[in-house]
């Protein structure tokens, strides 16, 4: 990376900074020391999207580092998004990961606090959380400013991380919600990445409520459903979940469920940029798919 390269701002904070419809979409790293899958399915983007999520650690499930597979993809022309989460790390380790990343070149982050360790494959996995969402969001705006977490300023100067925040629309007390983001902002979130939502109405009522007036643009989180015990199994085991049983059904009567999960998701994308300036594509084990989505949904964005 030339030293001019140094602060260029990424394409996903030009176009949320610049109120553009902004798309994005997920690829989960490997269980196993072998990129290769996860970047065909990202390369599958390249031009679709802003950038690329990659999860760390998603379901509290072991996977390869978030860090090295986002520097893979860097390497390969395509913008990521770093998903940090603090359940298994101390501020030690997340601070050493955002300034390594920064000198990596990646300047996109997704700050998490983590989904719990009971939920994954190793429940007897010992958490951290020595810093949670809002610390970590706090952490990178001090980095940004050049402050040193213990004293002084970094000596080569400030980082330049453009760094985001989950919320789930679907949380039953709104007013919580509300709190909870105020924090998220005020520590440094720039966007906010949404869990999957799938009511339109749900959405609409989250940015017209909690993110609008926080001024917090909002990528919806668009997920798609493979078939009816696909969709009920999410509503079972994923917390806040909430899966319509108008879907289910219509997923459960559909002579091809795939390419239906394919439509419910592309009608979703239409409605959601009606009401929110992006959109963030989930497609677990079928990221091939989400270009169909978006050509179903008539979403060119004409990058390169």
């Amino acid at each position: 990376m030339s030293e001019g390269d140094w602060n260029l701002s990424s394409a996903l904070q030009r176009s949320v900074e610049a109120g553009a419809v902004t798309i994005t979409a997920e690829v989960m790293p490997p269980r196993g020391a072998d990129p290769s899958h996860a970047l065909t399915m990202a390369l599958g983007l390249k031009g679709l999207v802003h950038a690329i999520n990659v999860t760390d650690g998603s379901r509290a499930v072991m996977r390869m580092s978030s860090l090295a597979l986002c520097r893979v993809l860097l390497d390969a022309g395509l913008e990521p998004i770093l998903q940090l989460a603090c359940r298994d790390r101390n501020r030690i380790a997340l601070q050493a990961d955002l300034l390594g990343a920064h000198a990596l070149g990646i300047r996109n982050l997704l700050c998490l606090t983590g989904d719990p360790v009971r939920v994954g494959d190793q429940p007897d996995a010992r958490p951290v959380h020595d810093f949670e969402s809002v610390k970590l969001l706090a952490q990178v705006k001090a980095f940004n400013r050049a402050e040193d977490p213990v004293s002084g300023t970094l000596p080569d100067g400030a980082t330049d991380l453009f760094a985001g925040a989950a919320a789930d629309p679907n949380c039953q007390s709104l007013s919580g919600l509300r709190r909870r983001l105020e924090r998220k902002k005020e520590a440094g979130a720039r966007f906010l990445q949404t869990q999957m939502v799938m009511e339109p109405t749900v959405l609409e009522h989250f940015c017209n409520e909690v993110a609008n007036p926080l001024g917090l643009p909002v990528l919806a989180g668009v997920f798609l459903l493979k078939s009816a015990r696909n969709a009920r199994f999410i509503n079972k085991v994923v917390p806040g979940a909430c899966i319509p049983e108008s879907l289910v059904a219509r997923l459960d009567q559909a002579s091809d469920p795939a390419a239906e999960g394919v439509a419910i998701a592309a009608e979703q994308v239409k409605s959601y940029l009606a009401v929110a300036q992006g959109v963030h594509l989930m497609a677990v084990k079928a990221e091939q798919r989400i270009p169909e989505i978006l050509d179903q949904a008539g979403i060119n964005l004409g990058l390169v």
